[in-house]
């Protein structure tokens, strides 16, 4: 979710927990914000089909919300900051308070207008990177993740569920699982830590096997669906992260889910490779 980077902060305003007010640095989230999952752990959570499970640390959330109430009061809505201020459509993120060790594409270090592009009915395997119909942007306030996985929000101005790649034959499942997925990984979703050896990573928020919220598992045929509905999504993230140099999961939540209801965004979360792992 990206609020508050580079805004003005209120002189009156300040987290509840003391530490600082707007969006952290790396070093605030090393420092105070430790992370609570490990990568295998993040993986898990997001095959294991509740997009819920992922967290941000408690003392992070309470300086989000303060930061959300005073972005409400200066902007009407957090869409209203969003869309006014924050994303920059088109552009590289420049806002962001937390750096990127992804090379920038060369599509993407033009700033030619793409004012002209035919608009898709839907999010796009193809689309530029620099394409006026989509922001890419560091996640402002990350999940409580390790500090060397990247987080990274994609906002999209046209829809990334459509009809077109959703038969209804499985709506009613995307509407509550969302979709997701994996590349340049080479561990197999089998050797993922099973969901009840994560539970101890979890227990600050009360998560218990009997509340996690997943639909079970449907036929060949519809396992297939989910997989080409998210098809245009996941091409996407591997043309911008090199499956060579980068390990990634990606998600996009379900409705009920969704922090800014209206905006369509993915999620990704990627990790560079080590220097042993691109020598082998």
């Amino acid at each position: 979710m990206a609020i508050g980077a580079n805004s003005k902060q209120d002189p009156d305003s300040h987290s509840s927990n003391g530490i600082g007010y707007g969006p952290p640095t790396r070093q605030e989230l090393l420092e105070h914000y430790p992370a609570r999952f490990t990568w295998p752990q993040l993986k898990a959570f997001i095959n294991s089909g509740d997009l819920g499970l992922l967290k941000r640390d408690k003392a992070l959330q309470l300086r989000y919300n303060a930061c959300l109430a005073d972005l409400k009061k200066k902007y009407g809505s957090t869409v209203n900051y969003l869309l006014d201020h924050r994303l920059q459509w088109g552009k590289p993120d420049t806002l962001s308070l937390l750096p990127s060790e992804l090379e920038e594409p060369e599509e993407t270090a033009t700033n030619g207008s793409q004012a002209s592009e035919a608009v898709p009915q839907y999010f796009t395997a193809d689309m530029p990177f620099n394409s006026d119909l989509i922001c890419i942007m560091r996640n402002d306030w990350p999940y409580s993740v390790p500090i060397e996985i990247e987080h990274t929000v994609i906002w999209s101005r046209v829809p990334i569920f459509h009809s077109s790649l959703i038969p209804s034959a499985i709506d009613a499942r995307i509407q509550q699982d969302g979709l997701w997925g994996f590349t340049g990984s080479n561990t197999p979703i089998e050797d993922l830590p099973s969901l009840e050896s994560c539970l101890e990573a979890l227990a600050d928020w009360g998560v218990t096997m009997e509340s996690i919220i997943r639909s079970p598992k449907g036929s060949h045929e519809e396992e297939e669906m989910v997989l080409h509905a998210g098809k245009e999504v996941d091409a996407f993230v591997r043309r911008r992260w090199q499956e060579s140099k980068w390990e990634t999961a990606w998600f996009v939540n379900p409705p009920r889910l969704q922090s800014i209801p209206g905006l369509a965004h993915i999620h990704v979360f990627a990790r560079k490779k080590s220097p042993e792992e691109l020598a082998s």
